[in-house]
Order: structure tokens, then sequence, then C-alpha cells
């Protein structure tokens, strides 16, 4: 359930607000009387399916990716330090590298990289 909430928490955030605002323009004196029932059932249904489809393919990518690694295949990584140059970094099992709580690790870096934000190469 952290997991869940960590990776979707953004978008959850983002799902009450647009809530907020449906709820906001469907009680305006001009809209029809079911509005309200009809906009919050539409709006917090197609947040629900995105957030679901979303956390679903994120967390499908996140087993695919522990797997190579342990298969000791090349893993690209987003790099948020540098971005001019060298935005991705390469990560490898046989060359140092730890996968320790969803996060890569090495000693050879100063911060680890989320797993979420890795592909396989």
């Amino acid at each position: 359930m952290y997991n869940f909430f960590y990776l979707e928490g953004a978008y959850l955030i983002l799902g009450a607000f647009a809530l907020l605002i449906t709820l906001f323009v469907t009680t305006r004196p001009f809209m029809s009387k079911g509005a309200v029932k009809k906009g919050l059932f539409w709006v917090s249904s197609v947040i629900a399916v995105m957030v679901a489809a979303h956390y679903t393919i994120t967390s499908n990518r996140m087993t695919e990716v522990a797997s190579a690694f342990d298969q000791d295949k090349i893993i690209i990584c987003e790099s948020r330090a540098t971005r001019k140059v060298a935005q991705t970094v390469l990560i490898q099992k046989s060359n140092e590298w730890l996968l320790k709580d969803n996060n890569f690790i090495s000693p050879n870096f100063s911060r680890p990289f989320f797993i979420a934000r890795c592909i396989v190469k």
C-alpha cells in the first residue's frame, strides 16, 4: 500500500483537485439538476481508471527491471542530477550496483536511483 501512495500520490492530489473543480462547476445555477451526481461519477470513474492503469503499468515495469537486474542485464535510469549532459545512468549488477528497497545503490554514486524511473535496455 505504501508503494501505491508513493507512486500515485501526486496523481491522487491532482484527481482530488479535478473533483473539486467538477463540484464547483456542476453546482452553478446554469447546470441541470442531476449534473452534480453525473459529473462527479464520470470524473471520478475516469480518474480511478487512469490511476489504476498507471499504477499497474509502473509496478509491472518495476518487476521487469528487478528481474532483469537479477539476470545482470543493463538497466537505464534517469539521472535528475545533471540535466544538460548524461541524463541517463547505465546500471548493471556486475558493476557494483545493489538493489535495496526499490532503489539502485552504488558506492560510486552519491544518490540512489528509484526503480520506477528505470527501464531495461
